[in-house]
């Protein structure tokens, strides 16, 4: 690990340009900062197949010609955000996309030695910590699950979304749903045992039955974690291009509801419980006392963590980022290994207590309300958020808002949006 890194110093140019977002002088007023460097990682991997026509996450479509600059420029990237040699080790890893399991075995087995060569990994190496990547059912081979798992990787995430051919196609997925136990075997097989998968709920034409199916299909697998979202129609997707033009029907309210109602009592019939809005675990299993996302939880709970690869977005000491989402200006500026930004914002006390209660709110185990209500008073905005959580509660949605948790009812995670929308208009300044 380097000991003069991002965190020595703050270059600081033009939106566009290369940043070091790591630096004393910028986050001085901050008397409650920890100096430590973050102890989480995200690393986008964009390529894929196909872009699927829900997706929003930045991707393109993979030809395998630009696969080995863009690992070397990943490499690059993490050599520049190497903490110093004091720091503690990292807790967690994600691997998101695209489809990281796209990159060819022999650039991961690059990627994964530049990881121990540059962080602390002797937790992810004791299997203490979690080291997750994103994979396609289809481009799960042997080969490549040896390399992770001899890489640290502990944890893999299974984009099943179904296992109807029908919706499938109507999300436009290509995987065939017969690849999925076949790549949760294969993963198993080389070592990696922790698995989760996503499902998606609420597709045009689906039906209860449907998804019941869905769930009982997943419930037959060896995993021990299952994201299960509402199917969302994010501006400038295919997906919802195709709704405006008529060609389906979103799915009524109502079905949407029954069918998360649904889910949460399946799940739970089997082991799994609710921690988050659309995260499920078992509580415990032969091999981990706790099968939450530990590096999803991170971001929940607003602690810091660091941002490699084209469109990644990072978190540290309340200043936020994120890195262009266009793989030829990742490629082609490079200051020094760092990669250029599209967005910064300093901290902001104001901002960061919004943000942590629209996440935290999100979690089963809810928002520290002391904590948040201290916060609140140094800005003068304490006594407006206590109304908005007793409005919240008189509404159904809070169970207790005087409580030392804010926590959601059963009805009120469906209304989670709404309740952070609540939290955050106490704390807007008035005019």
């Amino acid at each position: 690990m380097a000991d003069n890194t991002a965190f020595s110093l703050l270059k600081q140019r033009s939106i566009g340009s290369s940043r070091q977002v790591f630096d004393d002088h910028a986050i001085a007023d901050r008397a409650d900062a920890a100096p430590s460097p973050p102890r989480s990682l995200y690393i986008h991997i964009p390529f894929c197949t196909h872009k699927c026509h829900y997706c929003d996450f930045y991707s393109i479509v993979d030809r395998q010609d630009r696969q080995a600059a863009f690992t070397d420029r990943l490499v690059r990237e993490l050599a520049a955000q190497a903490p110093p040699a004091s720091a503690q080790p990292l807790k967690t890893i994600f691997v998101g996309g695209g489809t990281p399991s796209l990159l060819a075995p022999g650039l991961w087995k690059k990627l994964l030695n530049a990881l121990h060569a540059h962080f602390d990994m002797s937790l992810i190496d004791d299997a203490k910590g979690e080291f997750s990547v994103e994979c396609n059912p289809e481009s799960v081979t042997p080969d490549l699950a040896a390399v992770l798992f001899a890489g640290g990787v502990n944890r893999a995430s299974l984009g099943a979304q179904s296992f109807d051919p029908r919706h499938l196609k109507a999300l436009e997925r290509l995987h065939d749903p017969a690849k999925v136990p076949t790549a949760i075997d294969t993963l198993r097989d080389a070592g990696i045992k922790r698995t989760s998968i996503d499902l998606i709920y609420a597709i045009p034409d689906q039906t209860l039955e449907d998804w019941d199916r869905d769930l009982a299909t997943a419930l037959k697998l060896p995993i021990e974690h299952i994201s299960a979202y509402a199917l969302t129609y994010e501006p400038g997707t295919a997906m919802t291009a195709r709704l405006a033009r008529g060609q389906f029907h979103q799915a009524p309210d109502e079905t949407e509801a029954a069918m998360y109602h649904h889910a949460l009592a399946t799940l739970r019939a089997h082991g799994l419980e609710r921690y988050e809005v659309s995260n499920h675990a078992r509580s415990t299993t032969d091999t981990i006392a706790d099968a939450r996302c530990a590096h999803n939880l991170a971001y929940w709970r607003q602690h810091d963590w660091l941002a490699i690869g084209p469109g990644a977005s990072g978190h540290y000491r309340g200043q936020r980022w994120k890195n262009t989402p266009r793989l030829d200006d990742y490629l082609n500026q490079d200051d020094d290994g760092f990669a250029p930004l599209c967005d910064y914002e300093p901290f902001d006390a104001r901002r960061e207590l919004m943000d942590l209660l629209m996440t935290s709110i999100r979690l089963a185990e809810g928002v520290d309300a002391l904590d948040a209500l201290n916060k609140a008073q140094r800005l003068n905005a304490a006594a407006h958020l206590k109304q908005a959580a007793h409005e919240c509660a008189d509404a159904g949605w809070l169970v207790d808002a005087e409580a030392d948790r804010w926590r959601l009812t059963q009805d009120g995670f469906l209304f989670t949006d709404r309740v952070a929308r609540e939290f955050i208009g106490a704390l807007i300044e008035d005019d």
